[in-house]
Order: C-alpha cells, then sequence, then structure tokens
C-alpha cells in the first residue's frame, strides 16, 4: 500500500497522473512470481486446504484465474489464511494481492477501507442452523436463544437488526474466529449458529452427523461475497474485474476448459474476443491478448467452478439459485469483452 501512495505523489508531483501508479501491484506480482491471496481459515467450497496444504474452493478459483491470466499458471498463488478481524488490514498493507474470503461487499467497506470489489463471486444472505432434535422450524421461534456469532463481521449487525425489528431477545456468544464458533455450537455452548447460509451450508458437511442439523429457511440479509482489491491501482482492479467476468462470459458462451483449444476455430466474434483471437484486450490491462483462454484453460469457466466445489453434486450440495446466469433465471452477468 506504502509503495503505491508513494507512486501516486511522485507521478502526482511530475503531472503524470496515475499512469506511474497502475502498473505497480502487477510488477511486484510479476517480480515475485506469483500473486499472494488472503482466504479463509478453512470454509469448504470457497477457500479450504486438504491434508496436503493445497487450497481449493470457488474462491481460490479465482485467484488460480487471476495467476493463470498472468503467468499462464495458475499454480503460482500462495494463500494467507486470514480471520475477519486481519482480512482488510493485510489487503491495505500489501500483504496480499487479493482478498478472496466470503466477503460482504458493503458500501462502508467500499468506501472506508481503501479497498475496491472486483464483482461477485456467490451471491449469499445470511441464515440460522439448529439441531433438528430442538423442534425450531423457523427463526421466528429463536426468542430467548444463545446464537454464536464471528465477531467483525456483518453477521453481527444483521442478526441485531433482525432480532430488534421482530421484537425477539437473545444472547450473543461471540467469538473472533469461524473455527471457534462452529466449534462452541457442535460443542452445544449456544443454541444457534448463524452466518451466511453457504457457509452453515460448508461447515455442516464436516460434521459427524449432518442430518443432525438443519439450515431455517430464513434468509434475513443480503450477502453479496466478492474479492477486493486496494484502491489506487486501476490496472490491478482492472485484472481482477476482467478475471470475474471472463469467467462468467466464458459460461455464457460455452467455453469450457475441455473445448477451449476447439473453440479458438470459432466463428463467434463473441468467442474471439473472448479468446484473443480477435482484438487487442489483454494490452491495455498489462497481458497478453490471450489472458481469457489462459484462465478457462487452466480453471474453467465460473459454472465450472461452482458444480467443482459447491454445486448440488457435492457434499454441501448448493443450487445455482441467484448465483445462476441471466439468461437462466439468475443475476449473474458479464459485462460485455468488446
Amino acid at each position: 500500500m506504502q509503495k503505491t501512495l508513494v507512486t501516486f505523489a511522485v507521478a502526482a508531483s511530475l503531472g503524470l497522473g496515475a499512469t506511474a501508479a497502475q502498473a505497480a501491484t502487477l510488477d511486484d506480482v510479476k517480480a515475485k512470481d506469483y500473486v499472494q491471496c488472503g482466504v479463509t481459515g478453512g470454509v469448504p467450497g470457497f477457500s479450504a486446504p486438504d491434508a496436503n496444504n493445497v487450497w481449493s474452493g470457488l474462491e481460490v478459483d479465482f485467484c488460480r484465474a487471476v495467476a493463470a491470466a498472468i503467468f499462464d499458471d495458475a499454480e503460482k498463488v500462495r494463500y494467507t489464511p486470514l480471520t475477519s478481524q486481519e482480512r482488510f488490514a493485510a489487503l491495505s498493507a500489501g500483504e496480499i494481492d487479493i482478498l478472496s474470503r466470503t466477503t460482504t461487499w458493503t458500501m462502508s467497506r467500499d468506501t472506508d477501507l481503501g479497498i475496491t470489489f472486483a464483482g461477485v463471486m456467490y451471491y449469499d444472505g445470511q441464515g440460522f442452523m439448529v439441531r433438528e432434535a430442538d423442534g425450531i422450524a423457523s427463526a421466528m421461534d429463536l426468542s430467548g436463544a444463545a446464537i454464536c456469532i464471528e465477531s467483525g463481521t456483518t453477521t453481527e449487525l444483521n442478526a441485531a437488526d433482525y432480532f430488534e425489528t421482530n421484537s425477539l431477545e437473545y444472547s450473543p456468544v461471540v467469538f473472533t474466529d469461524q473455527d471457534e464458533v462452529v466449534k462452541a455450537f457442535e460443542d452445544g455452548r449456544c443454541d444457534v449458529y448463524t452466518t451466511d447460509a453457504s457457509a452453515l451450508a460448508a461447515e455442516r458437511s464436516k460434521f459427524a452427523n449432518p442430518d443432525e442439523y438443519i439450515i431455517l429457511p430464513e434468509i434475513i440479509s443480503k450477502e453479496p461475497l466478492g474479492p477486493s482489491v486496494r484502491q489506487g491501482d486501476d490496472q490491478w482492479f482492472y485484472i481482477a474485474r476482467w478475471t470475474y467476468y471472463a469467467l462468467l462470459e466464458a459460461e455464457e458462451l460455452g467455453v469450457t476448459q475441455a473445448n477451449v483449444d476447439e473453440m479458438l476455430g470459432s466463428d463467434n466474434p463473441a468467442i474471439k474476443r473472448l479468446l484473443g483471437v480477435e482484438g487487442e484486450f489483454g494490452t491495455p490491462i498489462g497481458l497478453t491478448n490471450d489472458w481469457a483462454y489462459r484462465i478457462i484453460k487452466h480453471v474453467g469457466n465460473y459454472g465450472e467452478s461452482f458444480d467443482r466445489h459447491i454445486g448440488p453434486n457435492t457434499e454441501i450440495g448448493l443450487e445455482r439459485g441467484l448465483n445462476a446466469l441471466w439468461s437462466d433465471g439468475g443475476i449473474q452477468y458479464a459485462m460485455p469483452i468488446r
């Protein structure tokens, strides 16, 4: 962050505008030969390591896609697990290049923290999980409940708003780390566990007896989860934003990891532009014109990533819902590459 700000100041003093600063992060990433990605401590399906410390998940795939666009190698990523309290400071301080960690896009975060969101990888909402044996069928039955919550998250504020609005009493049991929250709920230290509904499904998949827990039907908030970068580096922001759009555009156009080489010969102008066969869409953001081809070749498209990590055929078992493409009844929508 300091380097970027200093570069901006020097550029301004020389009358160069933002040009000198724009390449700072990309240059740094190329110099060290990897992308440093801030992730969760481990939320299955989004960002979690296996027994060999190999990270995977929908949000990990975003970081891999950025690396593929730059290096033609999706493995040139290093991962920094961060708590909710640590994540924004780590990004602002330059300890990571991208934050891709189940983070809700809000106005205050977008305007007060010196960060910019690149897109929404998953449209989510906050829910509640309870033990089936407790016989709770609705969030309106939670008056007087002890609720496990992670501090430093939108979850705290959403819960407070919901219970106040509905004139319900509750006792928050607050922890600083997601793993602590989950363990406390499993140990019976609280009656309810609340967080994003996708995370509830992910955590439930790890329980010894997942069928003993239910996620209540109410969704009490909007939680657009997406990656973010530091403000002040337009080029790096564009790389992050258009990586997100390329994942969606590929799915819209039917370009997959399996057929991307065949699609290089497509007559469809939109596919030609996406894959760098036609036009100059990589050069303006400091990449080669086949940057999106590299992403699809190494990572696949958005739908492939979704299905691989959190879709109906995984243990997490999430339907596309709002995260379906706009053409399939959802709200995921890529801006055109043209």
